[in-house]
């Protein structure tokens, strides 16, 4: 039988600084839990600690001036406009205009997501730059370029079935035509890898309020509807421990703990400590009626592939389903 401390991981400092219910850090013994995956999501959260918005510039590029002629931020550049992409040679403000519900086009074609969304993971392809520490300040640092990242946030999230309800906070919900997209989804899992990258980006770049909703969206589209059957692994995997607020990163994996089915065979968390802590985590939050997902004014060309529109999920039906949801809990 398995104890409730097994899916304690040493990879995982979720749970560190609970005063309460602590349990020890034990290497997993008998878990389904990947531990490939969370290696590298706390790779990635270890990267971007070491990341300090209060450099010194002349120190970044005292010991980073031989990688620079190597890569001389490139990403950076390509958001500014001044090169384009490799080797789809499209600048970027092409890319938010001609590619807007391409779906055919974004889901078939190659490399263009590691330039819209780089992160710092070296890779052995010549066309694939990965960010450096300088890269990333600069770009932190702009304003124009992280608006152009949020606009191709939002080119991708259209490809998912989904749209920024909400610039500020990050909030996200289904689009109208969610079906269709969340269909592609399932059939293609090479964009759970997508997901993940875009996931990372957002932490890295300045934009990591934008990744616990995102998550949460997907879990609640997984645990809780029941949909996108072939994303749920990786949601749980990857994207729950992408999010680098670790607070929120609680909520979400508490969420999880739930709603997941069985509840004796979660393993991203210590259940000694989701036990006591778990409660509904806002089942009842809003979630509005569907709008379209069409792009903004300076955005989308006239040709879309996906005419065919579903029809908007009833707020008071999902509201009743919390409900039932919440007794049975």
């Amino acid at each position: 039988m398995e104890s409730d401390d097994d899916c304690d991981c040493e990879l995982d400092s979720t749970w560190e600084d609970e005063d309460e219910n602590k349990t020890p850090n034990e290497k997993l013994k008998k878990s389904r839990r990947n531990m490939y995956a969370a290696k590298d999501m706390q790779d990635f959260r270890h990267r971007c600690l070491e990341l300090d918005d209060d450099y010194e510039e002349d120190y970044t590029m005292e010991k980073e001036d031989d990688a620079f002629q190597i890569n001389p931020l490139y990403h950076l550049k390509f958001y500014r406009g001044e090169i384009k992409a490799a080797p789809v040679a499209i600048h970027i403000d092409g890319f938010h205009k001609d590619w807007w519900g391409q779906y055919d086009l974004l889901e078939k074609a190659h490399y263009y997501i590691q330039w819209l969304f780089p992160i710092q993971r070296k890779v052995n392809n010549w066309r694939i730059h990965c960010l450096r520490k300088k890269e990333i300040m600069l770009f932190r640092r702009d304003e124009d370029v992280k608006h152009k990242l949020i606009k191709s946030y939002k080119v991708m999230l259209d490809f998912y079935g989904i749209r920024l309800a909400d610039e500020k906070t990050g909030k996200v919900e289904r689009a109208e035509n969610w079906k269709q997209r969340f269909n592609n989804l399932n059939r293609n899992t090479h964009n759970n890898l997508r997901i993940t990258r875009i996931l990372k980006c957002l932490g890295t770049l300045g934009l990591e309020h934008y990744q616990a909703p995102l998550v949460k969206f997907f879990l609640h589209e997984t645990l809780f509807q029941g949909q996108l059957k072939n994303v749920k692994q990786s949601v749980l995997d990857y994207f729950m421990f992408a999010v680098l607020d670790k607070s929120k990163r609680r909520e979400l994996i508490r969420y999880a703990y739930l709603y997941f089915k069985p509840r004796k065979d979660f393993v991203w968390g210590s259940k000694k400590i989701l036990k006591v802590k778990t409660y509904p985590w806002d089942c009842h939050h809003e979630m509005t009626k569907i709008h379209a997902s069409l792009p903004p004014e300076e955005m989308g060309s006239d040709n879309k592939n996906d005419d065919q529109k579903d029809d908007a999920v009833s707020q008071n039906r999902l509201k009743g389903e919390c409900s039932k949801s919440s007794k049975g809990n």
